[in-house]
């Protein structure tokens, strides 16, 4: 499904009573979410809160032990995940450590066509290449085309990936910690491509996956804050992210505030 066809869509994704329990212990419980199209979702909490767990559950590589999970208008159980799959574009960081480091910045993209890591089993055409020229461009590595994926920054390599995510013009896009190991020019520049994505009405609705305020991205427009596998807060950014909400996400007296566009966190001062 395509972004176009996506926004028709009540929702983009939705997920109702979600649980997740393996070997006894409850991973995510309760879960009730909606991303809607036009939106733009941060996931903020602790390690261990169920984070990654959820947006592999949203977008179908894993299945929740209770409830139901419908993206792009289909739902989990009735529906081929490995066809509804290409519709989504999913990356994280370590996506940048599967892929064959001798393929060119141009493959890397290409292969999101066939949901695959390498091109060799595969056919391209001049479309596809053009498709990820106009990729590679829009998230500003368009000098990047042919230059071999190993040799790129960490933060190269990010923007490369997000490239490949819109290279399939997507329903929705996940990206879970793509700021991981990034240095300050890297997720500087990577957060400053996410912004101007966010502010495209042309981009599919955007779920982020972070730990940390400073790199939600200016333009984004909703919060979901999980602590020990159970939605703490949801709804638009400005009402759902505060100092309250935020001490009570990570369990440390925090206070919270914007400048700039940017959100930054720190531990209260004892006197």
């Amino acid at each position: 499904m395509t972004a176009t066809q996506a926004s028709d869509l009540g929702s983009v994704l939705s997920l109702r009573g979600v649980q997740r329990t393996i070997d006894g212990a409850r991973l995510l419980h309760d879960i009730d979410w909606e991303v809607h199209p036009g939106q733009r979702w941060v996931v903020l909490g602790p390690n261990g809160s169920g984070k990654t767990t959820l947006v592999r559950i949203a977008t179908m590589w894993d299945h929740p032990s209770a409830g139901v999970v419908e993206l792009l208008g289909e739902r989990l159980g009735q529906t081929d995940v490995r066809r509804l799959r290409a519709g989504v574009g999913f990356t994280s960081a370590a996506m940048a450590e599967m892929l064959p480091p001798s393929l060119t910045a141009a493959e890397v993209v290409m292969t999101a066509k066939h949901a695959a890591l390498a091109p060799w089993w595969h056919a391209y055409d001049a479309d596809d290449a053009d498709r990820a020229r106009t990729a590679l461009e829009r998230v500003g590595c368009g000098d990047r085309l042919d230059q071999r994926f190993g040799t790129l920054s960490s933060g190269e390599r990010q923007r490369v990936l997000l490239a490949r995510t819109l290279s399939t013009a997507p329903g929705a896009i996940v990206l879970d910690e793509p700021n991981a190991g990034l240095d300050l020019a890297g997720r500087e520049q990577l957060l400053a491509t996410l912004s101007r994505l966010a502010t495209d009405p042309q981009t599919p609705p955007l779920v982020l996956v972070t730990h940390h305020t400073d790199e939600i991205p200016d333009g984004f427009t909703h919060a979901l804050l999980l602590r020990d596998g159970a939605v703490l807060a949801a709804g638009p950014l400005d009402e759902t992210l505060t100092s309250e909400s935020l001490s009570q996400c990570f369990g440390l007296d925090l206070t919270l505030e914007r400048r700039h566009g940017r959100w930054h966190a720190q531990a209260r001062r004892c006197h």
